[in-house]
């Protein structure tokens, strides 16, 4: 099966197209986009978001500009396509880079109203600057909701590049099974999982892979530190835990795949499960199948939750519920629209998300598999292929 590689440049342009037709109602003369994942959705530009703000320009129906600190032009003149490569000399710099980048856009002749993401530079990492409306002097046009909206609906080249994903975040839990054992920590498991599935999954790309914003970007496996009763914390953070006999885990993958994500996730028991164990992984199991079967075209976002809501009052185990049913996913490890009883979203066809009910009893433990689904005219296709029942997910003491 040939590996899948990234968007290309025709699937680019038609990207930058309709966001022009869901924006052309406030008849802008430009675009500006400062978030790194929606640059990247609409350029293949990636650039790691620091203090430094970076920006994709665009006149429409004319030229192209990155604009970015002046340690970054060769690399950006280099590696992509933009008719012009702007820079400042640093931030904060004897003048802010935000009126550089004004001048930058009287320029390019984008003035009066501008669509963008959001008026001015995100307030990351210390950064501090005036608004794009200020420094601009124009009427500044939200373009974040139309972009969110193009987002949602993912393109089979897109599709493809989550099911690469899923790929190796399935070789790096088989790792991350393998090297879980008592005595060893998590840190131990889940480094030496990850770097193993990372130089394979490296290999298998090839040179032309650009996935990563370091050189250690890769794929990854781990517990994030849900193991024993902390794994009843559905968002934990590490502790370099050590596995002991009896312990309740929950795992996590992850291997950005030219940008795009996948996630799997899997409840495991080290050692022979007791019957309490069984009694809440089955309810995780039907819970997951309840939504399996409840997401599809023309249903609502809320829809899929109700259901498994429905399913959690039903068996009388509402109270071991903590969060939605699960979330869109692609450029980013969480995007919208979510599968929430408040998220009135209409599901549709290309839309990607993750499945992750879970069943978490505090003070023993928690019980949560996810996995990746695109949806389809018919109902759903799982992307993650991981088994799922308790025998397969018990590990040997």
């Amino acid at each position: 099966m040939p590996v899948a590689t990234g968007i290309g440049p025709d699937e680019l342009r038609e990207r930058r197209e309709r966001l022009h037709a869901l924006v052309a109602a406030h008849r802008p003369r430009g675009l500006v986009v400062f978030d790194q994942s929606y640059v990247q959705y609409l350029t293949r530009f990636s650039f790691l978001a620091t203090e430094r703000p970076v920006a994709y320009v665009e006149r429409f129906g004319g030229e192209t500009a990155a604009f970015v600190p002046e340690f970054e032009v060769a690399r950006v003149r280099a590696e992509t396509g933009f008719d012009r490569v702007e820079p400042y000399p640093e931030y904060p710099g004897t003048e802010h880079p935000m009126r550089i980048l004004a001048r930058l856009l009287d320029d390019m002749g984008i003035t009066g109203t501008i669509a963008a993401d959001q008026d001015g530079y995100p307030g990351i990492l210390g950064y501090r600057g005036p608004s794009l409306s200020e420094v601009s002097g124009a009427e500044v046009v939200p373009a974040a909701p139309a972009l969110e909206r193009l987002m949602a609906r993912k393109s089979e080249a897109e599709i493809e590049l989550v099911r690469e994903s899923a790929r190796w975040c399935e070789h790096a839990h088989r790792l991350l099974q393998e090297y879980t054992r008592p005595g060893v920590t998590e840190a131990q498991a889940g480094l030496r999982a990850g770097y193993e599935a990372s130089l394979a999954m490296l290999d298998a790309l090839g040179p032309s892979y650009d996935g990563g914003l370091s050189s250690t970007d890769g794929a990854s496996a781990g517990y994030r530190g849900q193991i024993g009763a902390r794994s009843a914390w559905a968002h934990a953070i590490a502790h370099n835990i050590e596995f002991s006999p009896g312990d309740v885990l929950v795992s996590e993958t992850a291997a950005p795949v030219w940008g795009y994500n996948a996630e799997l996730e899997r409840a495991m028991v080290v050692g022979p499960p007791t019957d309490e164990m069984r009694r809440h992984f089955d309810h995780m199991c039907a819970a997951q199948q309840v939504a399996f079967a409840a997401l599809r075209p023309g249903v609502t976002c809320a829809d899929v939750d109700r259901a498994v809501l429905g399913y959690f009052e039903e068996h009388g185990i509402l109270d071991t519920w903590s969060q939605h049913t699960g979330h869109a996913i692609g450029l980013r490890n969480h995007e919208a629209p979510f599968l929430d009883v408040g998220d009135e979203t209409v599901v549709e066809p290309g839309m990607v998300f993750t499945i992750e009910p879970g069943v978490y009893v505090d003070g023993f433990g928690g019980f949560r598999h996810s996995d990746t689904v695109v949806v389809r005219a018919d109902g759903i296709e799982i992307l993650t292929d991981y088994p799922s029942d308790l025998e397969s997910l018990t590990l040997p003491l």
